[in-house]
């Protein structure tokens, strides 16, 4: 039996932060070294803690689908229904 695994390179992710309370919403090609990045103060926002850790990914075949789908997470601008995203994904 021969198992093929199909890797999706894109992603929309969602970071948290406990120190700060607060969600990040992105997206990626690889989660990471985004990660790394955004604990290690490169990202404007991100910088303000480094203890964020990642709750929820959604891969894709395009980055321009995982981007369609970070931008319609930020406009719902609601922290319910990204803390929704997050429960329904465990």
């Amino acid at each position: 039996m021969i198992f093929l695994f199909v890797e999706m390179p894109f992603c929309t992710y969602i970071l948290y932060s406990m120190s700060i309370d607060k969600f990040y919403v992105g997206h990626t090609e690889d989660i990471n070294v985004r990660l790394q990045q955004h604990n290690s103060g490169i990202s404007k926002y991100t910088a303000k803690a480094t203890d964020w850790i990642v709750v929820f990914t959604q891969n894709f075949d395009t980055r321009v689908e995982a981007r369609n789908r970070e931008m319609s997470i930020k406009k719902m601008k609601s922290r319910k229904y990204i803390e929704s995203l997050i429960t329904t994904n465990q």
